[in-house]
């Protein structure tokens, strides 16, 4: 199961994006809302989650943790222990922990970076702390993948589908008339 977790102050794009992407792909997706099951975006988009943070227990089931970043999105994602334990859970376990945007720094954070590529919105490379900043958009380093920010969604589900499922991942990117 991947979880993708919304707080709220998410960016919209980034979220529904790469669920829709990997639920192409086959994938078994979970949306957790931090506060409720109900969570508003950035834009004041509100979406209906699958499950509430309170419903969510880290498990041998979880296969990837997804945050989608945005601001404050990025900011009450990182408050919840919820996402905290999820993201703690998968790294420790060798699953792959993948963020986009601003949320990047919320691994940046936890010393899950050290050593390793990773990319963020710009001027956000700060909070990356101890990670190599490739010039790319969406950049994998072993079970951690980033993304830099919305532009970025699509080829951010990709690369997560690509990592996680068996699908055709050109496929799906043709019949999305991806460049």
């Amino acid at each position: 199961m991947i979880y993708v977790f919304v707080a709220p102050g998410f960016e919209e794009i980034e979220a529904i994006s790469t669920v829709d992407i990997l639920r192409r792909a086959g994938a078994a997706v979970n949306t957790v809302g931090i506060g409720g099951k109900t969570v508003a975006g950035s834009h004041g988009i509100p979406v209906n989650c699958d499950m509430s943070e309170a419903d969510f227990i880290p498990d041998e089931r979880l296969e990837a943790v997804v945050l989608p970043g945005g601001m404050p999105g990025t900011i009450n994602l990182e408050k919840s222990d919820t996402v905290r334990a999820a993201i703690r859970y998968a790294y420790d376990n060798d699953k792959y922990i993948c963020a986009i945007c601003a949320a990047p720094s919320v691994f940046g954070h936890m010393g899950l970076l050290k050593g390793r590529s990773a990319v963020c919105f710009p001027g956000m490379e700060s909070e990356l702390s101890g990670a190599v900043v490739p010039d790319k958009f969406v950049c994998t380093d072993g079970k951690i993948i980033t993304a830099k920010g919305p532009g970025a969604s699509i080829a951010f589900g990709l690369e997560i589908a690509r990592h996680t499922t068996g699908a055709d991942v050109d496929a799906i990117k043709e019949s999305l008339q991806c460049p």
